[in-house]
Parts: C-alpha cells; sequence; structure tokens
C-alpha cells in the first residue's frame, strides 16, 4: 500500500464502526442470559428496561454507521457519528451518578466490570474521529 492509498484509507472510520459493532453486540452478548432478561427475579419492568437498552445500542449503531458512511460525509457527519457511537458508553458510566445502582447484581461485588469494554470502546471512537477528521482535512 502506497502512501497515498493510506492517506485515503478512512482508518478513522473503521475504527468507530467497530465501537458501533461492539454497541450493537456488546449488550445482548452481556444481558441475553440468566442474570438480565431470562432472570427469573426481576420484576417484569426491569426486563422492559434490559430490552430497551439491548435495542437502543442496536439503533444508536445502524445511526452512527448510517452518519459514518453516507454519501457525501463531511466534518459534520462525521461528529455525529462520532457523537451517536459515543452515547451508549456515556450513558453507562453516567449510571454511578444514580440513587440505588450497582454494576452487577449481589453476591458479586460492585467493581465496574462494564469499564473494560467501556472504555476502550470510546477510546476508539476518540482516536477514529480525531483520525478521521485529519484525514477529510488532508484530502480537501
Amino acid at each position: 500500500m502506497t502512501n497515498l492509498s493510506f492517506k485515503k484509507f478512512p482508518f478513522g472510520k473503521v475504527l468507530i464502526s467497530l465501537s458501533a459493532a461492539g454497541t450493537m453486540v456488546g449488550a445482548y452478548a452481556a444481558d441475553w442470559n440468566e442474570t438480565h432478561i431470562h432472570n427469573p427475579t426481576w420484576p417484569p419492568h426491569a426486563k422492559f428496561h434490559n430490552a430497551q437498552t439491548m435495542s437502543m445500542g442496536v439503533a444508536l449503531g445502524l445511526a452512527t454507521l448510517y452518519h459514518l458512511w453516507k454519501p457525501g460525509s463531511s466534518h459534520a457527519s462525521l461528529g455525529s457519528a462520532a457523537t451517536i457511537a459515543g452515547m451508549y458508553g456515556l450513558t453507562q458510566l453516567s449510571a454511578v451518578l444514580y440513587p440505588g445502582t450497582a454494576s452487577v447484581d449481589p453476591p458479586r461485588e460492585d467493581n465496574w466490570p462494564q469499564l473494560k469494554y467501556t472504555l476502550p470502546s470510546l477510546g476508539l471512537v476518540l482516536l477514529g474521529y480525531l483520525t478521521e477528521r485529519r484525514r477529510i482535512t488532508r484530502n480537501a
């Protein structure tokens, strides 16, 4: 691959797309089990919000990919894609601010295991945004 073709390769878009794909699949991988959606001790309304969260991950991922790869992408659509891509992780982190929340159910320790996925995902979005913005500016 020559230097010229590398400048045209949308590496930043690929990084953001990886984060979006992780958001679309991650909630189902973590929650479609006996500890969450199939948990017989959870009341129906808790399952409602779990289902809503899983669907929201798919919706945010699809919206990210649309804004990222639509024809005629610009700085504005890149910014929209990066913002949307980061929403799931940022709102997940905000859960610590609400009363009575915990990162896991007892008897497990509340040690935020989600961070090992959320922080790298947000890092991909930031790195992808900065990389792609630079590529777009150079090619303009």
